[in-house]
């Protein structure tokens, strides 16, 4: 069965690196202007970008190459080593010393984040921090609902791996609540079923007693 002409044009790319227009209607046998077609298309979705390239006399040729956020979508062996080197851990290391090493690796991300926090009103610093989530592949974004102010990360880095070691998941609540040195509570998450992860900061928990009363 004749592969879908977007599968063969990414593909491409993929092998062969920077193409021009020719060369992916050629190899997906196709027009010229079905290659343009999903060409766009691929771009509006940050997965392909495009440059100029000189080649003597004449108008440059464009050429085009998959991004870094396209290739991410391809099965790659860093992932079965990733779950590789945790499955090792597990077997080496009582389950306590793994959650303490997550925790670990959570706080030393967070570090650098935490000073460029520090002294911030709490709903700057959840708006930074979703900035820098965003940074780091997790297009999150912040929304408050009564007392509170919630964290959603619509897309994880850590899907694939969470599915085989789902301790994975604590990385991003400790790192969260270090960078804001606040707890923090998840509240959805994407490997139970739900359509994003959240977490989320009770501001009245942190108002004194007397402005609670105000």
């Amino acid at each position: 069965m004749a592969k879908p002409t977007r599968d063969v044009i990414v593909r491409t790319m993929r092998t062969q690196g920077k193409c021009t227009v020719k060369e992916l209607a050629d190899a997906a046998s196709v027009s010229p202007v079905s290659v343009r077609h999903h060409l766009a298309n691929l771009q509006a979705q940050g997965l392909v970008d495009v440059e100029e390239k000189r080649h003597g006399v004449g108008r440059p040729l464009h050429v085009y190459f998959l991004t870094e956020k396209a290739l991410e979508l391809f099965p790659t062996r860093y992932l079965r080593l990733t779950n590789r080197l945790i499955d090792e851990m597990k077997e080496a290391l009582p389950e306590g010393k793994v959650l303490e090493l997550f925790a670990a690796v959570a706080s030393s991300m967070a570090a650098d984040y935490s000073q460029q926090l520090k002294g911030l009103p709490l709903e700057e610093r959840m708006q930074r921090l979703t900035e820098m989530l965003s940074a780091e592949g997790f297009e999150a974004d912040l929304q408050q609902r009564g007392d509170s102010l919630v964290i959603r990360e619509l897309s994880c880095p850590y899907l694939r791996v969470g599915k085989e070691h789902p301790e994975v998941c604590q990385v991003d609540q400790d790192f969260i609540a270090t960078a804001l040195s606040l707890p923090v509570e998840r509240v959805t998450c994407l490997l139970e079923g739900d359509a994003h992860c959240s977490y989320e900061v009770n501001i009245r928990d942190l108002q004194p007693e007397s402005e609670q009363h105000e």
